[in-house]
């Protein structure tokens, strides 16, 4: 027995040993390969764009707002999904408009096959695009097949071609929402529901099995604006009219390549090396090697002109806000972040950059305070992305102008509250049952394992009325506009951007450009620098983070796995807290 036990420990030990080197080891290995792509990234040459070449765009990684020119940058947005790492707007915008005063660009090359990029993303890519038109270049596009949405940016090509067996998509915006209602009676949990605002469809999943006659009718107007100015925009672009794409839409006329020929959605159909040997002809190049220069290389090549010294600050708040935490917009964090830059008296002008569905209450109030604070120093302009709903209005409504998107989904100024009663679904399902000892009747407040009492309804009901005036009452003060009116086109409503500027909620409409422009107009700077913030981390630091991660979720328990799954982290972070969030769940097809 006695060698029994010395056997099993030393047996432990060594594996402990053994994962401990492995553990260094496989930080040495990290840590070199970051210095040896930091070495090669600083010490490397710039790309060389040579004469005749045409910048290819081919959009098959996911496209958020920010990326930078980080060596490490591929691993920091890697999408875990499995689609690759993710691109930033701001790279792509730099470097087409780059592109559009280079000598050296002769023309672009769209390759929009797997577009994945929100609507309002879109939007501010086609524009760039339209911008780089008015330099007399040419623009080529090819897709095996185009979905709506890639052939809306498409469609600003001087040339649209087409596989010869692939097709295009046009037959209109369709909206899916995902309902829990009987998921939650089959587990025996009740959702108890707080809010304010009829048109508060965030919390219809756990209440209905369908959508409110609200809901409906709201998501029914901003798809229609959405797609209303898809189909001007392909009118001004490939002169079918309006009532043709209506017909092709409603009728599914787009039945096949040589069909999408015939009505004028495309220009020829071609397989890929026809298309890369026209580049090559264009470029004056053997016909299976036509001189191109890849976007993000190109982006990262772009350089700063000289300035005087004044900045311009363009500020990311990306994802749900929450209180606390490393993912999405924290609190505090971006709180804390504002203050630095309202401290910074060489930065002139701020672009606020909001992109988020919303969340926290209490988050956004910590940042909306800031925001106003800042807006008082110097002239901070908002820049809607794909969502600026919820709390990403009520962070945004300070500022002293706002821009958006036509397709951006803003405004659902409203406020929720939602708690789980899971005290049959314990009982029944697991046989596990809770018992309190209380020195005050409510000191359970919040718990899972009991409902609501009809005076903490009645208490929670008040909190969320409190949060809901004051947030109208900051968006009126903020927009300047009665309370009254705010109400009115309040209630939780979601709005697209063209019509939130109908409604005063928006000042002008357009893209992040747009609103660098505004921002510094508004600071009369005709000479400064463009800086991003929050600053990001540099790979080291990335490093250790992601190793740091990376070992919590290798050692966690099953039950801290579970607690770490995206949906259950969601419920807890709603479970019991005021929410100004938008019903993000809503899915539009493209």
């Amino acid at each position: 027995m006695k060698s029994f036990f010395k056997t099993v420990l030393a047996s432990a030990v060594g594996t402990l040993v053994a994962l401990g080197v492995m553990s260094l080891l496989s930080v040495v290995i990290m840590v070199g390969m970051v210095a040896a792509m930091s070495s090669s990234f600083t010490t490397g040459k710039s790309v060389i764009v040579k004469p005749g070449s045409v910048l290819t765009l081919k959009l098959d990684n996911p496209i958020v707002d920010r990326a930078g020119n980080d060596p490490f940058e591929q691993f920091k947005s890697f999408d875990f999904s499995g689609n690759g790492s993710a691109w930033g707007l701001n790279q792509l915008l730099r470097g087409i408009e780059a592109a559009a005063t280079d000598a050296n660009i002769v023309g672009i090359y769209l390759d929009v096959s797997k577009l994945q990029a929100g609507i309002a993303t879109i939007e501010e890519l086609r524009n760039a695009l339209l911008q780089f038109k008015e330099s007399g270049k040419f623009i080529i596009s090819y897709a095996d097949e185009y979905g709506q949405g890639a052939y809306y940016l498409a469609s600003v090509a001087d040339k649209i071609y087409l596989h010869p067996q692939g097709g295009i998509s046009w037959q209109g915006l369709g909206a899916q929402v995902l309902f829990f209602k009987g998921a939650l009676q089959k587990l025996d949990i009740e959702a108890e529901v707080i809010r304010h605002g009829k048109f508060k469809g965030a919390v219809e999943p756990f209440l209905y099995d369908k959508m409110s006659d609200e809901n409906r009718e709201q998501i029914l107007t901003y798809a229609n604006s959405i797609w209303k100015h898809w189909l001007k925009g392909v009118t001004a672009q490939r002169k079918i009219s309006v009532n043709n794409q209506h017909n092709v839409a409603g009728n599914l006329l787009l039945s096949n390549a040589r069909r999408c020929i015939e009505l004028s959605f495309a220009d020829e159909l071609k397989y890929k090396d026809e298309v890369i040997e026209e580049l090559a002809l264009l470029t004056n190049q053997p016909s299976d090697k036509p001189r191109t220069v890849g976007i993000i290389d190109y982006a990262g090549s772009v350089k700063n002109v000289s300035y005087t010294g004044n900045k311009l600050a363009i500020l990311y708040a990306d994802g749900d806000i929450v209180m606390d935490g490393k993912q999405g917009i924290v609190g505090n964090t971006l709180a804390a972040d504002i203050r630095k830059i309202r401290k910074d008296t060489t930065i002139k002008a701020v672009v606020f950059r909001i992109n988020s569905p919303g969340g926290s209450a209490l988050a956004s109030d910590i940042i909306w305070r800031e925001i106003d604070l800042l807006r008082q120093t110097r002239p901070v302009v908002v820049s809607m992305g794909d969502y600026a709903a919820s709390g990403g209005y009520y962070i945004a409504c300070p500022a002293t102008k706002i821009v958006a998107n036509p397709t951006t989904i803003t405004g659902s100024i409203g406020v929720f509250s939602v708690l789980f009663n899971a005290q049959n679904a314990f009982k029944n399902k697991l046989g596990i049952t809770a018992d309190v000892a209380l020195t005050e009747q409510s000191a359970d407040l919040g718990s899972m394992f009991r409902p609501l009492t009809t005076g903490e309804k009645n208490y929670l009901q008040h909190a969320v009325e409190k949060v809901y005036s004051t947030f109208v009452g900051h968006v009126a003060a903020g927009r300047q506009l009665p309370v009254a009116a705010v109400d009115s086109v309040g209630q939780g409503r979601v709005w697209a951007g063209v019509d939130a500027k109908r409604i005063r909620l928006v000042d002008e409409l357009g893209g992040l450009q747009d609103a660098i422009v505004l921002a510094a107009d508004l600071a009369y700077l005709l000479d400064y620098k463009v800086q991003e913030y929050p600053k990001e981390k540099n790979s080291m630091e990335f490093v250790l983070d992601f190793l740091g991660s990376a070992k919590a979720r290798l050692f966690a328990s099953p039950a801290q796995q579970l607690l770490g799954n995206a949906f259950v982290r969601s419920l807890q972070q709603q479970h019991g807290t005021v929410q100004a969030k938008l019903p993000y769940e809503v899915s539009i097809q493209q």
